[in-house]
């Protein structure tokens, strides 16, 4: 099959879908894994946090260049179904992962001012004053964590349902019948 060049980033010659598209398959995944364990977990979300904020910042920006390169490959490409299935679920994957990266940064900025407070409730009971020191910070850490959870699950569940169609689009001959 010979694929018309116009528009269509490439890298060798080879469309530059499918490379991004691992960016994605990778590294949200990976993101969701870790924004689990630092939800179940305050000292490894201490540690932690920011490096599981920084892949989930990548892997949210790799969506839109593996969005943008999937269309020009698909107006490349002849009629599909299995093609504009995948390319209709590949666009939807957005909302999914900027939800999942805004929950992430909440439970890590969330974290860190609970932690706050925790510290300025630690030092008010030693220092025997009641320094009036609330628990508002760490509720909204566990309500981001739960978010982080739900988030991180429904972002890899989409991530899967879009690879699927992907594949079987590849496997059962782009653009051909059999």
């Amino acid at each position: 099959m010979v694929l018309a060049q116009q528009d269509l980033i490439t890298v060798d010659g080879i469309p530059a879908h499918p490379l991004l598209v691992h960016a994605v398959v990778v590294l949200l995944p990976l993101a969701a894994l870790g924004g689990l364990i630092i939800a179940l977990r305050v000292t490894w979300r201490r540690r932690f946090g920011l490096a599981v904020l920084a892949i989930t910042a990548a892997g949210v920006g790799a969506v839109p260049l593996a969005t943008k390169t999937g269309n020009q490959l698909k107006a490349v490409l002849p009629a599909n179904p299995a093609i504009e299935k995948h390319a209709n679920l590949g666009n939807d994957l957005l909302p999914f992962a900027l939800a999942f990266g805004v929950a992430v940064l909440l439970l890590v900025i969330a974290g860190r001012l609970a932690d706050r407070e925790r510290d300025a409730a630690g030092s008010a009971v030693r220092s025997d004053v009641d320094a009036g020191v609330t628990r508002t910070w760490r509720r909204v850490a566990i309500v981001a964590a739960a978010l982080v959870a739900f988030t991180g699950v429904a972002t890899t569940v989409q991530i899967v349902r879009i690879g699927h169609s992907g594949s079987s689009a590849v496997w059962q001959g782009v653009g051909g019948s059999r």
